[in-house]
């Protein structure tokens, strides 16, 4: 299967964990050693300035904390837009990760906008290839605006209204089509 780095996987309407439940995750890596993703549309409700102090200068007072999946939720991930992607660890556009380690941040350049996430999605070798056989997610193209949604509830319905007629019906879906 050729990479998915940079595309989303949207959460199919199966998809009952709910650590995944209506989800947008932006594919960081995937490959042999297994893939690593960030779910876009999770807000936490805690402010950057309280959770990891450093990384408010970046983003703004009042920017929360994205939860960006259930492994190592202790751990802070950060996305960025850079004006000069130049030596970036781009994945889509000119979005990047930021190194995990920043002793000064001016060496980074100008950066347009910085979202900072608690933890990330992670599946071993093998195990992502079986769920989208199973048709848990729905590959689409990303755009660099997803990851700096200013909706991200409605992300999962615009995404999918984005991947065309077959997948925009299934943003119409209830939240719990049993009760519909």
């Amino acid at each position: 299967m050729p990479s998915l780095r940079g595309q989303l996987l949207v959460a199919g309407p199966a998809l009952e964990d709910p650590n995944f439940r209506r989800t947008v995750v932006l594919v960081g890596e995937h490959g042999d050693e297994g893939s690593m993703g960030i779910v876009l549309n999770r807000v936490s409700g805690v402010p950057v300035a309280d959770a990891v102090p450093p990384m408010s200068p970046l983003t703004g007072p009042d920017e929360p904390v994205y939860l960006g999946g259930p492994v190592q939720p202790q751990a802070v991930v950060v996305l960025a837009d850079f004006a000069d992607p130049a030596g970036a660890d781009l994945v889509v556009g000119s979005v990047g990760f930021l190194p995990g380690e920043i002793e000064d941040v001016t060496a980074l350049g100008e950066l347009r906008r910085v979202r900072v996430f608690a933890g990330y999605a992670g599946w071993a070798p093998g195990q992502l290839e079986g769920e989208l056989e199973e048709r848990s997610w729905i590959v689409l193209d990303a755009q660099a605006s997803d990851v700096f949604t200013e909706a991200p509830e409605r992300l999962w319905g615009e995404v999918l209204r984005r991947g065309g007629p077959a997948h925009a019906v299934l943003a119409l879906l209830p939240d719990d089509p049993r009760v519909n």
